[in-house]
């Protein structure tokens, strides 16, 4: 074979490798999308991190599509926003199913246009003082569109002390809705010295029943409500003749009992998640629009309802604690069990009357909190367990008139604390004061002074 020969099939060679890699670079240009696709600049959410979970939507004004309205949302530590394209669609993607709230810029928007709040979904109302920001969440779908008709109108400005008013008005509505469960935790530690981890669950339980009920069935909430208590007491009685009174008699120590419930906790958790699923679901009425009662002050008759039944119990449980025999009952063996059984009282009587009060407590509770989140969840009731347990601790171990104040005082921390900290953030400033009042006075507002050794 000659030089010719050898030259030839090299140049062969280079000729099939450079017309593979043209073919192979061809092949990655064609694959790669040229015009309006998930790419696209122009496509709503295109320059996201997407994910599995998005919110979404057109902005319109008088029919037509408004372009480059900027949309934020924030919730979870998660931040992140977009705008609105020539056809005014929006699609802002979240790392995960949770609440958030949504808020258009209003700066973005045409002079003198504000959303027209007669043109929003059902359900959906702007947060207190705003007229742009909405707290969302998922429904069943991994996605939410909400549309937003704009139109023409005041843009709604709060001022420092308006907003200091409306987080005071719902710190009571939160602080009284966490006294019902904080109560019953006040209670069952009283009488029995179990600190139960479980009681989350039974605040869950009741909103459970309530959305079987009010939402499923589609049965008015006037009947619901009772049955919420029914079933919540029903509950505190299986719970106590089946698990804690067995326990009890076998002589467990508190530790034990402790160990249990949250055991107890974890599986009713996750049974819940089981029959209900990971989804949030909304009672009969949430979202209700605010009526604005007297200068900045605004409620909804969600809102109204809510702090009513909660007084109402409140004063209800107190009058049972001061003026009746079981009553009377209670607080004796909270300050003496041996010396309550001495005198005649039957303690393991009282104790059950207690774990139901207790469950009943918890589980109407949880019905107020699925509409001050709002939404019904298999782990809404652990969301608010530390503050619970920071209420009782608080107002002083034991004492249920102690648990109400630590309860009032926690709920407008938490609410009001939102001036200073994010959101996300609420929570940990009613557990710094716990931990500061704690220092000064360990026993807590109303607790009692024990000596130790």
């Amino acid at each position: 074979m000659g030089p010719t020969t050898a030259i030839t099939i090299s140049s062969r060679r280079w000729i099939v490798l450079l017309f593979g890699l043209l073919m192979a670079a061809g092949m990655v240009f064609l694959s790669t999308p040229t015009s309006a696709h998930a790419d696209a600049p122009d496509t709503p959410g295109a320059d996201q991190e997407q994910t599995d979970y998005y919110f979404g939507g057109v902005v319109t004004f008088e029919g037509e599509p408004v372009e480059g309205v900027t949309m934020s949302i924030e919730g979870g530590g998660f931040e992140a926003e977009t705008v609105t394209n020539a056809e005014g669609r929006w699609r802002l993607y979240v790392p995960e199913k949770d609440d958030y709230v949504l808020t258009i810029e209003e700066d973005t928007l045409p002079e003198g246009v504000i959303v027209d709040p007669e043109q929003l979904p059902e359900g959906t109302q702007p947060i207190q003082g705003t007229s742009g920001s909405f707290e969302v969440t998922f429904g069943l779908t991994n996605s939410k569109i909400l549309n937003l008709f704009l139109g023409e109108g005041e843009r709604v400005t709060a001022t420092q002390f308006d907003r200091v008013v409306a987080l005071v008005i719902n710190g009571l509505n939160f602080g009284l809705l966490l006294a019902l469960a904080s109560i019953g935790v006040s209670l069952i530690f009283g009488t029995t010295g179990l600190t139960n981890f479980a009681h989350a669950e039974m605040v869950t339980f009741g909103a459970i029943v309530a959305l079987v009920f009010g939402t499923f069935l589609t049965w008015p909430m006037w009947i619901v409500i009772p049955l919420v208590l029914v079933f919540g007491a029903a509950f505190g009685w299986g719970l106590d003749a089946g698990l804690w009174r067995p326990l009890r008699r076998r002589g467990l120590g508190l530790v034990q009992l402790m160990i249990v419930s949250i055991g107890l906790s974890l599986a009713l958790r996750y049974t819940f998640q089981f029959f209900i699923g990971g989804t949030s679901y909304q009672l009969p009425g949430a979202g209700a629009a605010k009526i604005r009662i007297i200068g900045p002050i605004s409620l909804s008759i969600i809102d109204m309802a809510s702090m009513g039944i909660s007084i109402v119990v409140i004063v209800a449980v107190a009058f049972w604690l001061v003026r009746t025999r079981v009553g009377k009952a209670t607080r004796a063996i909270s300050d003496n069990p041996g010396l309550a059984a001495a005198s005649g009282i039957d303690v393991d009587g009282v104790i059950r009357i207690v774990w139901m009060m207790s469950a009943a407590l918890a589980a109407l509770a949880g019905v107020l909190w699925a509409y001050f989140r709002p939404g019904v969840r298999w782990d809404m009731g652990v969301q608010i367990l530390l503050l619970i347990f920071a209420a009782v601790t608080l107002g002083g171990l034991g004492t249920a008139f102690g648990a109400l104040i630590g309860s009032i005082i926690v709920g407008l921390l938490v609410e009001i604390s939102t001036l200073w900290l994010p959101p996300d953030l609420k929570y940990v400033g009613a557990l710094a004061v716990l931990i500061i009042v704690l220092l000064v006075r360990p026993q807590g507002i109303l607790g009692r002074k024990e000596r130790v050794g």
